[in-house]
């Protein structure tokens, strides 16, 4: 019996638009996500223990607080981002957004405080992705790099050249500092 294995299209959402085992995901993740728990947790506890300590505790109040730990937890926790062959996937809490990245139309950088890669395909879907993710997994970075080769081969990345020098660039930056911090030559 044959198998079959088709590409979801671009820009849906949900788990089916890049195979679990395919994609390069980001090793930190994980980590940063047990950090965003304990955050929510740790200012529970400390708002719940300092209420009840100065009596002022009830109902009321413990559903406040539950929800201000909520809240912080849904603001810190991390997006997961997985890069496979062809593809480009970001999934938050709510959503996850996907982008065709060896049929890129542009590769900006977003203005603003927290510096994001905003990456646009020819089919109009969008992701916004933290150029750290890219610069501490060189295997999720060498997938885009290749896929946006073939972009700038067909002629679809039309804008973005520019950006995605300057994250070479900032990527072999930091890895010859690692190189040095660990061979001791820093």
């Amino acid at each position: 019996m044959e198998r079959r294995f088709t590409r979801a299209a671009t820009g849906t959402h949900g788990d089916e638009a890049a195979p679990p085992g395919s994609c390069a995901q980001d090793i930190h993740w994980a980590g940063e996500r047990r950090s965003a728990i304990g955050v929510a947790f740790l200012l529970f506890t400390a708002l719940f223990a300092m209420d009840a300590g100065f009596g002022g505790l009830d109902m009321a109040r413990g559903v406040i607080w539950t929800g201000l730990a909520g809240l912080v937890f849904v603001i810190v926790h991390p997006t997961r981002v997985c890069v496979g062959p062809g593809l480009l996937s970001t999934r938050g809490l709510l959503m996850t957004d996907t982008v065709r990245t060896d049929s890129l139309a542009s590769v900006r950088w977003s203005d603003g405080v927290a510096q994001r890669l905003v990456l646009r395909d020819t089919e109009g879907s969008r992701v916004e992705i933290d150029p750290t993710v890219l610069i501490r997994n060189p295997a999720m970075w060498g997938r885009l790099d290749a896929d946006t080769r073939t972009s700038i081969q067909r002629g679809t990345l039309v804008h973005g050249t520019t950006a995605l020098h300057e994250l070479a660039q900032r990527i072999d930056r930091e890895t010859a500092q690692t190189v040095f911090k660990v061979s001791g030559l820093q």
